[in-house]
């Protein structure tokens, strides 16, 4: 009794077609979440740093009141060679006080007029040379080199003797209110 004609199954189907479908069900655990609202989050380090926030400096101070000439020109004033002595001079003195200073012959406070505050606190630091300390000899300072790149600087250099020994010294000179300051120095 054939009841009409038997379905043919389109080409590539299986008869595991005619299963039901598979359906996913979430099925809750009782565990605390993975995060929590009241803590903030760990970084975890792997070797790469985070960035940081951009810097974004305040505002400038307002002046208040009234500018008057003597506010704008407060502080230093570069000096034009012009009205500073010979560098050799100053270089030579400079020199002398320095090495005689870090042999503990005079005190570091006389040279503090000289130099910048950054020279000064690197010298008053306590890290002296060795051969600065070590004997008794009378240092003899040889003649100082001048070299003036720009108006107002000067670069000098002079070789130090002591016992037998030859030690090179050199500083960069910058003239401020009518006198040269020391800003850089080098004692080998």
């Amino acid at each position: 009794m054939p009841a009409g004609p038997t379905p043919v199954p389109p080409p590539g189907a299986t008869a595991a077609d005619d299963r039901p479908r598979l359906r996913l069900v979430t099925v809750r655990t009782p565990q605390p979440p993975l995060e929590d609202d009241g803590q903030p989050l760990r970084l975890v380090h792997l070797g790469v740093a985070a960035p940081r926030p951009l810097h974004r400096p305040g505002p400038r101070p307002q002046i208040s009141g009234p500018v008057t000439p003597d506010a704008v020109e407060f502080g230093p004033t570069w000096s034009s060679r012009i009205d500073l002595p010979d560098p050799r001079e100053t270089g030579r003195r400079l020199i002398t006080m320095t090495l005689e200073a870090l042999a503990g012959r005079r005190p570091l406070s006389q040279l503090q007029a000289m130099t910048s505050p950054g020279v000064y606190t690197a010298l008053t630091a306590g890290r002296r040379p060795a051969w600065c300390t070590q004997g008794t000899s009378p240092l003899v300072v040889g003649s100082v080199h001048a070299c003036e790149p720009v108006d107002g600087v000067a670069e000098i250099s002079a070789v130090a003797r002591r016992a037998g020994r030859a030690h090179a010294v050199a500083a960069r000179l910058e003239g401020v209110d009518g006198r040269w300051r020391c800003t850089a120095l080098q004692v080998g």
